[in-house]
């Protein structure tokens, strides 16, 4: 655990590292790749990759294994220094007479063994082969990140951070059905008032869709002919950002049920999600390149991995992004499990709702989207409710609050990646 004095620098890279990340997402999203010399601007093609920047990510928290072998380097250089680290240990010269009669007959060493560090949990689920089971919620990330890539190109960067407010719904939900626990009424409230919320910030995106925000080719097609275009591909947006929160609380029960039984760090398991993910991802790419992406249909567009890359190493805004991206995923998974360590699962919370915050305020300032008092309603009631969830503030009736203690939905703590 982090000493206090360090928290605050955690919290402030934690917002740091997370902004940047929605922001870098969109700004990578909003550069032109073909045709950018148009006049017209509906002729330009903007960088529509998001099975590509699903793998950046997973290279990103691929980083986490060099950050655990700093850490093992540390560690063992500290214990070099250590008189214990030798297999000395001080003995208590003030040991009463017949402490020292019983240690002459006594056939145990006179100091305490260290106690055995723990390996695995009550069935030890990820030890040996067992490790391969982190595959499975490694797939729920690949499948909600690259939905949420591909409506982050038709909504507004904080719309987007908004509407995975649902994350808490579906999480909710999933506890009660896989993991068994109990939710209480104003649980159950919350929820409905979570829906609610994102309900209305979803409005707002349909209602004043972002000028800015165009759809991928494959994606826009049902939408070419309709007279609202834009609202139909902001309403795509959000249903494609909320419908991933799906696969994002399966991730979280999934890694909440495997780090139940066992005791593997939860950097460690970022750390394998990234190779598993990263493996599955460029396979996937692969597949879907020779399928799809060599055709005609699918030349130039989000399954062409030729393209992608090209791209990627041609254009030096992008590739850049794609670096500072990568970093920042790294950073944000470290830096969150810090703070998870450090304070409460609520504080947690309230980060977050602080970085939505912070990307709403930056977008207004960059001049990506614009002011809409319905976002601001919707965005009150999800953090509202959401801070009902999770207990940071109390029920506002009586009959809504329990008369016993609310037990956590994940004790384990949910790990964010992105």
């Amino acid at each position: 655990m982090a000493s206090k004095a360090l928290i605050p620098f955690l919290v402030g890279m934690m917002l740091l590292t997370g902004v940047c990340n929605t922001l870098l997402s969109k700004y990578q999203d909003n550069q032109c790749v073909r045709n950018c010399d148009d006049p017209d601007p509906k002729n330009r093609k903007t960088f529509e990759q998001p099975v590509l920047q699903t793998a950046q990510m997973f290279v990103g928290e691929v980083g986490c294994w060099l950050v655990m072998g700093l850490m093992t380097a540390y560690q063992r250089f500290a214990n070099r220094k250590r008189p214990s680290a030798d297999g000395y240990q001080a003995v208590d010269t003030n040991a009463d007479e017949d402490g020292d009669a019983a240690s002459v007959t006594s056939e145990h060493p006179l100091t305490r063994a260290a106690p055995a560090t723990r390996t695995g949990g009550p069935d030890g689920l990820l030890r040996g082969f067992g490790i391969l089971l982190l595959a499975l919620p490694a797939i729920c990330d690949i499948l909600g990140t690259t939905l949420v890539n591909a409506g982050l190109f038709m909504v507004a960067a904080s719309i987007y951070q908004m509407t995975r407010g649902a994350l808490v719904l579906f999480v909710g939900i999933f506890s009660v059905v896989f993991l068994r626990r109990h939710l209480y009424l104003f649980h159950w409230v919350s929820l409905f008032g979570v829906v609610a919320g994102v309900a209305l910030v979803g409005l707002a995106g349909v209602i004043w869709p972002d000028a800015k925000a165009a759809a991928t080719d494959a994606l826009s097609q049902a939408a070419e002919d309709a007279a609202t275009a834009e609202a139909l591909r902001a309403a795509l947006g959000v249903v494609l950002i909320a419908g991933a929160q799906i696969f994002t609380a399966t991730q979280f029960v999934l890694e909440e049920f495997l780090l139940e039984r066992s005791s593997i760090e939860p950097i460690e398991v970022v750390g394998w999600e990234g190779l598993f993910g990263l493996a599955v991802t460029l396979i996937g790419m692969l597949v879907l390149h020779f399928a799809v992406g060599r055709t005609d249909a699918g030349r130039y567009g989000m399954f062409d991995m030729v393209e992608g890359f090209r791209q990627m190493t041609e254009y030096r805004t992008i590739g850049i992004t794609s670096i500072f991206i990568m970093i920042s995923i790294g950073g944000f998974n470290f830096f969150g499990l810090s703070v998870t360590r450090s304070v409460s699962s609520t504080a947690r919370s309230t980060i977050d709702s602080c970085r939505t915050l912070f990307i709403w305020i930056v977008s207004l300032g960059l001049g990506w989207e614009s002011f809409k008092w319905l976002q601001v309603v919707g965005f009150g009631l999800l953090v509202y409710f959401t801070f009902l969830f999770n207990g940071i503030v109390q029920p506002p009736f009586k009959f809504l609050q329990p008369d016993e203690e609310v037990e956590e939905l994940l004790p384990e703590e949910p790990i964010e990646h992105s």
